[in-house]
């Protein structure tokens, strides 16, 4: 849920809908990894991960979509629908790096990407449910639309995001990268740090312009309780049509009317980017947007104009190194999507999925010729510390543990995206803020659990 691609996703499709339109066709499933086995010019390390695909003799069919040759993995994707394939990138350049390493103890890794166009969540969970071990390194905008059928067949996911309630706080999941866990305050550290530290003349003049979507709706409620958390007040508070708007005038007035200093805007970059460019026309210059970090990458600031320089546009990475990081991890990733995907976009939820696959295939590694979806499951969730190589904070996987603090921001310029002074303490990242937890979860809704399909851990095989 920290990555807000899908937040973006979620209002397209709300606005395809409600314009009557029909769905696209593309996309389907498309299988991806080489043969294994291989020789690999590149190391099986990865950051300070030693081996984490390795080559062996494991053999025997130890669980669905396990053969003696073979893992068989699904990753879900809009892709049909957005026509953006970060997902399937990431799947691409990993596989093919693993099995080049020889695999997950010499089993050829095979991922199916999995297309969910947005509303097709549940067919492709049906397949998923009858051909793949595990759904690794992907995520749909509606996922909770897949959630029953996931825990019914008893299929573990290590998604690169979620994006849902049900999903989000379900049973039989492991989110490897930096994310919102449910009953905690999502960017709470970095609202505080906004207002209280950064910015302090706009606590009493926070604003929130939200996409009227369903899905942003929700993350704009849990937006508002954490800010008012962080001592933030809010003097603006609207939606916008899912659809777009054509002309931003009203909007900004209304900003502008009611001395808004901080605004938190949830919905698409390119409409955030209309709306700048009125208040920029304006003369009225804010002292914090938070674009929200699906704003964050190349295509932003090009749209922003003079509004990159004259606004101050800032995002919540939540812990995972910014792609113009040169640390080690980082160019190492850059080097994998040369070698494997050249011309491919590394995007943020790419290095999210990244995160997933390593932390999928050291546990996989782990267990050995006997590769059960417990002991796989079992195993990531006893990473107290993971910090895929060093992309990200370190993360207690543990279910139900306490999401890290660590935060870190990058502000837009118009020669590209720079670090905010936000002040890190560990690294690349500023974890002395302490998490707070949800006054009250129940108004966002819950997760599925095994036991609402009439199942245990003790069913996972």
């Amino acid at each position: 849920m920290r990555a807000q691609r899908i937040l973006a996703a979620a209002v397209v499709i709300t606005a395809f809908v409600a314009t009557g339109c029909g769905g696209r066709e593309g996309g389907g499933t498309e299988s991806t990894g080489g043969e294994g086995g291989g020789e690999s010019s590149v190391s099986s390390s990865f950051g300070d991960l030693s081996e984490v695909c390795t080559d062996g003799s494991a053999s025997g069919a130890s669980a669905q979509g396990v053969t003696d040759s073979e893992i068989k993995v699904g990753t879900f994707s809009d892709v049909g629908f957005t026509k953006v394939s970060e997902f399937g990138d990431a799947a691409k350049v990993f596989t093919s790096w693993c099995n080049d390493n020889g695999g997950i103890n010499g089993r050829t890794l095979t991922a199916t990407v999995r297309d969910t166009k947005f509303m097709a969540v549940r067919q492709e969970m049906t397949k998923a449910c009858k051909e793949d071990f595990a759904l690794v390194g992907g995520g749909a905008a509606l996922d909770a639309l897949g959630t029953k059928e996931r825990l019914t067949c008893l299929l573990p996911n290590f998604p690169a995001q979620t994006s849902q309630v049900a999903e989000l706080d379900s049973d039989l999941i492991v989110q490897a990268s930096p994310s919102q866990t449910f009953g905690y305050m999502p960017y709470y550290q970095f609202r505080y740090w906004l207002v209280q530290e950064a910015y302090p003349d706009s606590a009493n003049a926070v604003g929130i312009i939200n996409a009227d979507s369903p899905v942003s709706k929700v993350l704009g409620d849990m937006q508002l309780e954490s800010t008012e958390a962080a001592g933030g007040t809010f003097v603006y508070n609207d939606l916008y049509p899912a659809s777009g708007v054509s002309d931003w005038t009203p909007y900004a007035q209304s900003i502008k009317d009611k001395g808004v200093k901080g605004l938190i805007f949830y919905g698409q970059y390119s409409q955030l980017a209309k709306l700048e460019s009125v208040l920029t026309g304006m003369n009225y210059k804010l002292d914090w947007i938070d674009a929200n970090n699906n704003a964050y990458g190349e295509k932003f600031i090009p749209l922003l104009g003079p509004s990159a320089d004259y606004q101050n546009n800032v995002v919540d990475l939540g812990g995972v190194l910014p792609l113009e990081s040169d640390a080690e991890a980082m160019e190492q990733l850059k080097e994998l999507y040369a070698k494997y995907a050249p011309g491919a976009e590394i995007t943020m939820p790419a290095v999210r999925a990244f995160s997933a696959w390593l932390l999928f295939a050291k546990s996989a590694v782990s267990c050995g010729d006997d590769l059960t979806r417990s002991c796989v499951y079992d195993t990531a969730t006893q990473e107290s510390e993971w910090t895929a190589g060093g992309l990200q904070a370190a993360q207690n996987l543990a279910p139900d543990a306490a999401p890290s603090p660590c935060f870190n921001v990058e502000k837009a310029t118009g020669d590209g995206w720079v670090a905010a002074d936000f002040q890190p303490d560990d690294g690349a990242f500023r974890c002395d803020i302490p998490v707070k937890e949800m006054a009250d979860t129940a108004r966002y809704g819950s997760g599925m659990t095994l036991s609402d399909v009439g199942l245990s851990m003790g069913d996972v095989k």
